[in-house]
Parts: structure tokens; C-alpha cells; sequence
């Protein structure tokens, strides 16, 4: 305090010196062994001891010093006009305002700054410092009797002064104070400064109070008694036994001494009294006590008294220090360790700073947090700090405000409403899905006229390959929405979908949580694929927890049940994805559009193959489409006798697996991709303008090359067999030359110019790939034609069906086991559903009724034991799609009539013969055109859906439309009845 207010009212500091020239000062000036140690002069600057010991004074100190050495009093005097600009006289203050202590007595030579709160004592403070009297007493307040002055508070003390008022409070004043200088006064603060001893002798007023008081001098002593001197040194030695162990003392004898000057025996005494840590009671003893001898006496006992409380201070913390060992080592230097990990900002687990971090989060997207959220963030970060940070309900509620603060509240992304935009996207990524693109173009149309968009519910059904899951990244990538896709194929537990309680170890918030963190806003397009195979086990149905998400009226109120509040969902666009969507519940069914993705027929994939598939290929190899040629004979021959699936999956991996042989192929002959920057380092003398027309002919055979390999596909063929059995050496890039009579070979040096000869070779051989050697790169073809018969034998008829892999056409055979009166049966086999089986008897109902109008006269059922059977008995089969097709196997045996050629059909009948609808019309079409059927029977029912089939698939086809089976029977056996095409 004493070092804060000598910093507060400045006084001259420059004397220089070391840290122990204070304590040299003390004990010159005390022994007298240098009278030149303090010369007190202009505003109390004082000559300082230099390291060695010597003392240097410059010529105009030294008489100065000279003269205070003759005359103490005039040293005295000297001092303490070093510290006021005028040295107040007895006779001048013998009446001054009394100043109440609370605390500590004011010694002679220090500064104390007191709260003065009694505004008419304050005034007349302030009154008399404008008359040059800044002069007050301070007196010492006695304790309350019956009260423990080592119970009682400072503020309550000070409280007790405020309440005394007049006599009660000149009664509790001690009689011996200190003449005190006021050297400033900043408001109700008052800082003073010690003179002299005083004693009350009167009261003259009490508001404010001022009394009448003695100037106290000390009693005379010998300066030569060895008593004295004694006590002195002692008080010295202890003193600097104490100043070893504490910097604060050592500042107070500095500041001291630069402010008062030279110490003596009665300023050591008020000196050391003054900064010990004695209670008030032992400090007014010093201040009462005139004696110099039995003042330093006191003085004395009160640095002793701190000496042994030092070495108690001393000894406690030596035996904590030894106690902290082992782990309670380990402990402070790891509690060391994360102090410093705060400071770098690499600790994590304090409060405060997990605190900030997640007020920081969330300060970006405050003003769009919703207020019930908001008001739960601040609910747990009130917790968080009132947990222990090694608890784990600490690590839980830090999870959980993890969570909160992560995810984009009101965070939307900009999107983009441009349908000409939109389109090209779809049209880059895609060949074809005309429905698919149609839809999200309507749906970017309302967003634009509407100016905002709403979440919808888009489910795309389709065989496995045709890209469902690839288009809902064009989607995102058209409408400027982030992208998330996650599978719930064989998802069995509720808690993936809605979360875990928090009260689970482990617990974690749900898939749709889980998005909106990662992709950082609130309306991202999220793909949910394989939605139909959806598990249900002992933790819940997903497929109800769903429900939730998916409906268009409550996810925007979604509740997760590990965040437990309401997150707004209504934005987000979802796209499911499903191979059957028969598998779907109906409740969540109902919730979603459904689009369906039937496949593509050949011409499509052809499109797909040479468009996307081949391109992004062979830019993944790493090989140039001047190295590489797969014909259209090729990839036709690929499509129809190695990936007939509906999708293109199939179709991608073999154009991958010719590529990698491609690949390997050219890296063994040495080929690189890199255009050859050294060649003409390498080419020696060779002339630039030579090498330069080489490149041109080169380029121009090439071109050749390519022109006679799309033009005559056949000659190309057997010129690249010619080439497979020559050396690589002896390849010619213009071994086609005739084709063009202007091309001229390449003029290129002979020598060393053999190098570059050899990698135009290279660079100009070009790899096709044709249908006759496409089995060399991909093996020998997987299907055959679909067709097993190219005329249908008797009891033989073809049908379509549809399975999860696309359409497909399916042979119906019907033949005659046993023949005899009253042996009519039917025996089934191709491992058929239950309900094939029910179609196959009212078939033969049906069959029996029509043969029976038709040729009453003939008995083949009743007396004929028939066998029906689906080839391809290891795959199950089932479906109401094939009652018709039955029923004509089973007519063309009875009649002995083969149904005419290249005819399908497809339809269920019931035993009236009415022909119900069937479903996958476009895939039965496909599988009908890959398997060169002219004419195909389709209940009139589905006639909406084929209309709606692209030109494409329809062309070429003859489609009749049937209600009943009286109309088939005339196309099947070619009865000329009309019939509705």
C-alpha cells in the first residue's frame, strides 16, 4: 500500500543504487561510521552506495554532508522538509479537527489514505486546506467495550464510526494521535501524512469535532548509551533477518527511506512498528510511548515477533513442500500442465473455456435460434458450471451442448430456382429418366414462384442400377443443396432414426441430427436409400419412425430424443430410394411420391455407355481416346450378350474390366500417355523443320486410320488382326495409306532419330475394340437369346414378367403325361408362388370351359393328365400376371395348334375369362423388344400406361388390348376376331 501511494504522489526517486543500499544506509546511519551516507537536499535525493562499497559525492554534497554531520536537529529539520513544503510549527495547530482510525495508528513519516463519509467533517477538511492549514489530527479508535477486536471487521468498524457522532465519538479516541498533513483529498478519500505526536487535552467542537491538543516531544536520551545502541542493532539484525524472507518489507525501508531521509534511534522505532503486522493496540503503545529506549524495546518485541512468524511461515511451507510428493507430485504438475494448455489454447476441458467456445459456436446463428432452444443452451451452460468438470454427468451435458450449438439453426443455403439451369445439370448427369427430370423441374418451378421452397417427399423405385441414388446428387447439384445420403437397408433399431435417450452411455442423436451437423444448414437434400428393406426387430420398427420424419404435417416439429427439442425438418427434400415398393409399409407409402425407373432398353444404354460410362472410364485409367476404340458393334454385342439387367451397373463394370486390359496392353508395349517432352533432345542432329512434318503426316495417317475404322468396320477388324501378329517394331502408322492418295509417309532421319521413329509408332497404334474380339477382354458371353425356340412348338407360349432385376420373357410349357377316360389332373412344377398355383387351376377351368364351346366334341381334359411347367425352376416365380399365357399353353395342346410366332402376352384371368391389369408395363415392353416380339397382348386396363412408354421403347411393336379371353384366343390361334389395338 505504502509503495501504491508513494507511486500515487510522485516524489523524486532517482538516487541509483543496489537493492541492499537501503539496509547500508540503516546501519551506517545508526553507528555513525560514515556521516556522508545521507545528504538530504532539493526534493530528497540522496547519494547512493556503488557496488564496491565506496561512497561517491560529488564536490557540492560534501559540505552539505559536513554540516548535518555537526548538527542532528538541523539534519532532523532537513529531512522532514524534505518530505512538506513548510515544517508546521507547535504554537501554530494546538486546535485541530480530529480524525478517527479505524484500523492502524499513522506513525510519524508515513502516508494513510481514510474514507472520511461525515460531509460537514469533509468540508472542513476541504475548507482548511484552502486556508494553507491542511493540518488534522489522527487519532486511534478504541474498540466497543465487551467486544474481541480480533472478531470484529474492518467494515464493521467503519460502519461504527459513520453512527458516532460528537461526545460518543470523542470518548472512544485514543488520547495520544499524530499531527497529520492532508495532502490531497479526491472526493470522500483523504490521504495523510504523518508529522508529529499530539494528545488531546479538550473537546472544543463537537460537528465537526475538534479538540485541543499538546505537541509531544520524545524524552531526551543519551545517543551514546550502549543500551540504546544495543537494542538498536538488534532491531537491525532482526530487521534484516526479516527484510531476507520478505520483498515487501524491503520495499518499505526504501520508500521510507528515500521519502524521510536519514533513519535515527526514535525514527527506527516508529519505523519498524510501523510496518509490522502487530495488531493496533501494540502499535499505540509505540506511538504513546515518549521513552527512545523503551520504544525500541517495544519496536523490538514487535520484530521479533515477526521474525518467528516467518520462520513458522517458513517451516509450514517446508513441510508442505515435502509432504507434496508421489502423487500428490504428479498432481500439481499435471494441475501445472493444464495451466499451461490454457494459456496456449489447447485445453479443453476447463469450464470456462468449454463455456466460450460454445457461446462462440452459436453466436453466428443467435438471432435465427429459435427461443425454446436458446433458452435450453443457456439452462446447461448455467449446469455446466456448477459440475464438477471429473463427473460424468459433466461429459454428458458438455456432449449435449455440443450437439445443440453444432447444428445450423435457421442456417439455409441459397437456392438456385433457374429451370434452364437445372435442366442442362440433369441432362450432363443423365441419359433419359424423362419422369424423373420432369419432376424436380416442376418442383424448382413453384419454389421460384412461390420464392421459397418446401421440403417434399420423392421415392424412386426402379431394379437396381438404373441411378436412383446417382440422380439424387444431380438433384442437389441442381438446386444448390448440400448432399446426405444414408442407408436404412437392414436398419432394425428405432434409435438410428429418432436417437438415444441422453441417460445411455453412448447415446448419440439420430441419422437425421447427425446430417444436419455435417452438411452445416437446415435444408439439405437427403437421401434415404434402400427404404424397402427396412428390418424390424426387438428395438422398434424403423419403418414407423419414419413416419414421423417423412410426414410432410409434423416434421416440422421433429423430436429427436437425445436433443428433447423440436428441430424444423420441413425444408429438407427427401429422396428415398426402393427396389420394390411393395415391401414399403402402407403408412409411410402414403407419405411419399413414388417414381418409378423401369430400366432402359438397349438403345439407352447404348446412349449411357458411350455418352458417361466410357468416357468417365477412361478417364479413370488414365488412357487418351486416340489409344482406345470400342465400335458400336462392340458395346451392342456387350449389352445384349453379357448385361441384359435393367440397370447399368453390370454394364460399367465391363467397360471397366476392357479398359484395365487396354491398359495393361499399352504399359507392356511401353506407351505413355505423356506427350515425349526430350524427344528432340534425343534426335541428334536431326533438322527441326523434318521432325515438324513427321508430326503432321503422323497426325494425318492417324486421322486416316480413324476414318477407315467407323467407315468399314469389317476391313479395320482384319487390319487389326494383321497387326496382333506382327513385331511391335515393324508397325506402321499408315498401313491404310490408300484411302487417301495425298498422304505421304513420314520424312524422318535415319540414325538418331531411330528413338523417335519408334514412340510415333506407339503413339499412332490404336487399340479397337470390335465384336470379334470383345471376348478376349470380358470371357465368353453370359446370355444367349432370350428365345429358346425360334417357332413355339405345340403347349409352348411365351410371357412376360417382371422381377426386381427389369422385365423378362417366360415360357409357359404345357405337355400330355397320361391319357385315359376320366384321368383329367394337372400337375405343376418351376417352383411357383401360391399364387401362380391358383392360376394355374382356374387356368385349367377356364381351358376346359373354352375347349369345351370351342369343340364340344373334344375330351382332352377330362380324360388327359396334364403337366405345366416355368423353366428356370431355381428361381421362384409368382405373381397374377400369367393367367392367360396358361390358358393358352394349355388350349394350343388340346387343339394340337402351335400359337403364332413372335407373339407375347401377359394378364390375369378369372374364371368368368374377364382379363385383369397387371403392373410393369414399360419392363415387359423392354423384355418383349430385347427378345424380337413383333406382337404383345396387354390388358385393355393398361393402355394409360403404355401410352405413356417414350417412342422409343413402343417402336415397332404391335400391342393389342384385351378385356376378354375370347379376344386372345382369336390372336394366339389366328381366328381372324378382331380386337382393339
Amino acid at each position: 500500500m505504502l509503495k501504491l501511494l508513494s507511486l500515487k504522489f510522485p516524489v523524486n526517486f532517482s538516487h541509483g543504487g543496489e537493492s541492499r543500499a537501503p539496509l547500508l544506509r540503516v546501519l551506517r546511519s545508526l553507528t555513525g561510521s560514515n556521516p556522508r551516507t545521507f545528504v538530504p537536499f532539493g526534493r530528497a535525493r540522496f547519494c547512493s552506495e556503488s557496488g564496491d562499497g565506496s561512497n561517491p559525492v560529488d564536490a557540492k554534497a560534501v559540505p552539505e554532508a559536513e554540516v548535518a554531520a555537526e548538527n542532528a536537529e538541523e539534519i532532523d529539520s532537513k529531512s522532514s522538509s524534505a518530505i512538506v513544503p513548510t515544517n508546521p510549527r507547535p504554537e501554530d495547530y494546538l486546535t485541530v479537527l480530529a480524525l478517527p482510525l479505524p484500523h492502524r495508528p499513522l506513525f510519524p513519516g508515513f502516508y494513510m489514505p481514510i474514507y472520511v463519509k461525515d460531509p460537514k467533517l469533509l468540508a472542513a477538511l476541504v475548507e482548511n486546506r484552502k486556508r494553507s492549514a491542511p493540518y488534522a489530527g489522527a487519532f486511534l479508535l478504541k474498540d466497543e467495550p465487551g467486544t474481541d477486536p480480533s472478531l470484529s471487521s474492518g467494515s464493521e468498524t467503519e460502519k461504527n464510526i459513520y453512527d458516532l457522532k460528537g461526545k460518543e465519538l470523542f470518548k472512544r479516541l485514543h488520547e495520544v494521535g499524530t499531527l497529520a498533513q492532508i495532502t490531497s483529498i479526491q472526493g470522500d478519500q483523504v490521504v495523510l501524512i504523518g508529522h508529529r505526536r499530539l494528545r488531546i487535552t479538550e473537546l472544543i467542537d463537537e460537528d465537526p469535532l475538534t479538540v485541543k491538543v499538546d505537541h509531544l516531544k520524545d524524552k531526551p536520551y543519551n545517543k551514546e548509551d550502549d543500551v540504546i545502541k544495543a537494542t538498536s542493532f538488534e532491531v537491525i539484525a532482526t530487521l534484516r533477518d526479516v527484510l531476507k524472507t520478505s520483498s515487501l518489507w524491503r520495499d518499505h525501508v526504501q520508500t521510507y527511506t528515500q521519502h524521510i531521509g536519514d533513519f535515527n534511534f526514535p525514527r527506527l522505532a516508529d519505523f519498524g512498528a510501523a510496518i509490522s503486522g502487530a495488531n493496533k493496540l501494540l502499535c499505540q503503545q509505540v506511538l504513546e510511548e515518549l521513552d527512545v529506549y523503551k520504544r525500541l524495546k517495544l519496536t523490538l518485541e514487535l520484530v521479533k515477533k515477526e521474525m518467528e512468524i516467518s520462520k513458522i511461515q517458513e517451516s509450514i511451507a517446508k513441510a508442505i513442500e515435502e509432504k507434496i510428493s508421489g502423487e500428490q507430485r504428479r498432481y500439481l504438475l499435471n494441475e501445472q500442465l493444464k495451466a499451461i494448455k490454457k494459456e496456449l489454447g489447447l485445453e479443453t476441458d476447463d469450464k470456462t473455456a468449454v463455456s466460450s467456445k460454445f457461446r462462440e459456436r452459436l453466436e453466428p446463428n443467435k438471432d435465427k435460434c429459435p427461443p425454446h432452444v436458446l433458452q435450453v443452451i443457456e439452462e446447461e451452460l448455467t449446469k455446466l458450471q456448477l459440475l464438477e468438470a471429473s463427473s460424468s454427468e459433466f461429459n454428458v451435458t458438455r456432449n449435449y451442448l455440443d450437439w445443440l450449438t453444432a447444428l445450423p439453426w435457421g442456417n439455409y443455403s441459397d437456392e438456385n430456382f433457374d429451370v434452364h439451369h437445372a435442366q442442362v445439370i440433369l441432362d450432363e448427369d443423365h441419359y433419359g429418366l424423362s419422369d424423373v427430370k420432369e419432376r424436380i423441374l416442376e418442383f424448382i418451378a413453384v419454389g421460384k414462384l412461390r420464392g421459397t421452397s418446401q421440403g417434399k417427399i420423392i421415392c424412386l423405385s426402379g431394379p437396381p442400377g438404373v441411378g436412383k441414388t446417382s440422380i439424387g446428387r444431380s438433384i442437389a447439384r441442381a438446386l444448390n443443396r448440400k448432399f446426405y445420403r444414408f442407408s436404412v437397408g437392414g436398419l432394425a433399431d428405432v434409435a438410428e432414426i429418432k436417437g438415444h435417450r441422453r441417460t445411455y452411455i453412448g447415446a448419440m442423436p439420430g441419422k437425421m441430427v447427425q446430417c444436419l451437423k455435417n452438411v452445416g444448414t437446415a435444408n439439405p437434400l437427403v437421401l434415404i436409400d434402400e427404404i424397402d428393406k427396412l428390418g424390424r426387430g426387438h428395438a422398434g420398427d424403423p419403418a414407423s419412425a419414419l413416419l414421423e420424419l417423412l410426414d410432410p404435417e409434423q416434421n416440422a416439429n421433429f423430436l429427436d430424443h437425445y436433443l428433447d427439442v423440436p428441430i424444423d425438418v420441413s425444408k429438407v427434400l427427401f429422396v428415398c430410394t426402393a427396389n420394390v415398393v411393395d415391401m414399403i409399409p402402407n403408412p409411410l407409402m402414403d407419405r411419399m411420391e413414388v417414381i418409378t425407373l423401369a430400366g432402359y432398353i438397349t438403345d439407352e444404354k447404348m446412349h449411357i455407355a458411350r455418352d458417361y460410362l466410357e468416357k468417365t472410364t477412361r478417364e479413370a485409367c488414365g488412357i487418351k481416346p486416340e489409344q482406345v476404340e470400342v465400335t458400336d458393334a462392340a458395346l451392342l454385342a456387350l449389352i445384349e450378350n453379357y448385361c441384359r439387367e435393367a440397370g447399368v451397373r453390370n454394364l460399367q463394370k465391363h467397360i471397366e474390366k476392357i479398359y484395365r486390359k487396354i491398359a495393361l496392353q499399352l504399359v507392356r508395349q511401353g506407351v505413355s500417355t505423356e506427350p515425349s517432352s526430350n524427344a528432340s533432345d534425343q534426335a541428334v542432329g536431326a533438322n527441326e523443320s523434318t521432325v515438324e512434318s513427321a508430326e503432321v503426316e503422323e497426325k494425318s495417317s492417324e486421322t486416316v486410320l480413324n476414318v477407315q475404322t467407323i467407315v468399314e468396320p469389317e476391313e479395320t477388324t482384319i487390319h487389326e488382326q494383321a497387326i496382333e501378329t506382327l513385331p511391335s517394331d515393324n508397325i506402321t502408322p499408315v498401313a491404310d495409306q490408300p484411302l487417301d492418295s495425298n498422304v505421304t509417309p513420314p520424312q524422318v532421319n535415319v540414325g538418331n532419330n531411330d528413338v523417335l521413329e519408334t514412340e510415333a509408332s506407339k503413339e499412332a497404334e490404336k487399340v479397337v475394340i470390335d465384336e470379334s474380339n470383345l471376348s478376349k477382354f470380358v470371357g465368353k458371353p453370359v446370355f444367349h437369346a432370350d428365345r429358346i425356340y425360334d417357332q413355339t412348338p405345340i403347349g409352348v407360349v411365351m410371357g412376360l414378367a417382371w422381377t426386381a432385376m427389369g422385365g423378362s420373357t417366360l415360357y409357359i410349357e404345357t405337355t400330355q403325361v397320361e391319357q385315359g377316360e376320366g384321368k383329367g389332373a394337372l400337375n405343376m412344377t418351376g417352383q411357383l408362388g401360391d399364387v401362380m398355383k391358383e392360376s394355374g387351376q382356374i387356368a385349367h377351368t377356364v381351358a376346359r370351359a373354352i375347349l369345351l364351346e370351342k369343340e364340344p366334341d373334344n375330351l382332352f381334359f377330362a380324360n388327359t393328365k396334364l403337366h405345366l411347367h416355368v423353366p428356370a425352376g431355381a428361381t421362384p416365380k409368382d405373381g397374377p400376371s400369367a393367367g392367360c399365357t396358361m390358358i393358352t399353353s394349355m388350349l394350343s395342346l388340346a387343339m394340337k395348334n402351335p400359337v403364332k410366332k413372335d407373339l407375347a402376352m401377359t394378364g390375369e384371368v378369372t374364371l368368368t375369362g374377364r382379363i385383369l391389369p397387371i403392373g410393369g408395363v414399360k419392363e415387359k415392353t423392354i423384355a418383349a423388344r430385347r427378345s424380337d416380339v413383333k406382337s404383345i397382348i396387354f390388358p385393355s386396363a393398361n393402355r394409360r400406361d403404355f401410352d405413356e412408354l417414350a417412342t422409343n421403347v413402343k417402336e415397332g411393336l404391335e400391342v393389342h388390348f384385351v378385356d376378354d379371353y375370347s379376344q386372345i384366343f382369336g390372336l394366339a390361334f389366328n381366328t381372324n376376331q378382331e380386337t382393339e389395338k
